[in-house]
């Protein structure tokens, strides 16, 4: 089992930066797929970013080329860097895990989530 703790939100002015942390307990983190998924305020849960436990990363398109996801597997920690934020950037942001070596954006595929951040960019 994996325990997740996310941290590094906060508010933001729009063109600004924030990194998010996401620790992770447990021995096996490297075998985990690790993802961020977001909710904003009346909109459903989205993928945002995932990584293999060797650092291949994939994303959704609105966030291409402004965040970068990232993992220390000796640290037990996986990083979203976001850039250039927006105010549609505004969620809360959630880190998940999940074994098996598929790719997904699909958030009932990763079983353990942590408890979110708050992330808040202003106009």
């Amino acid at each position: 089992q994996v325990q997740l703790v996310e941290s590094g939100g906060g508010l933001v002015q729009a063109g600004g930066s924030l990194r998010l942390s996401c620790a992770a307990s447990g021995r096996t983190f490297s075998s985990y797929l690790m993802g961020w998924f977001r909710q904003a305020p009346g909109k459903e849960r989205e993928f945002v970013a995932g990584i293999w436990s060797g650092g291949s990363a994939y994303y959704t398109d609105s966030v291409k080329g402004r965040f970068t996801i990232s993992r220390d597997n000796a640290k037990n920690t996986v990083y979203l860097q976001m850039n250039s934020l927006k105010p549609e950037d505004t969620a809360v942001y959630y880190c998940a895990a999940r074994l098996g070596p598929r790719a997904s954006r699909v958030e009932y595929e990763y079983a353990y989530w942590g408890q979110g951040t708050q992330v808040t960019v202003s106009s």
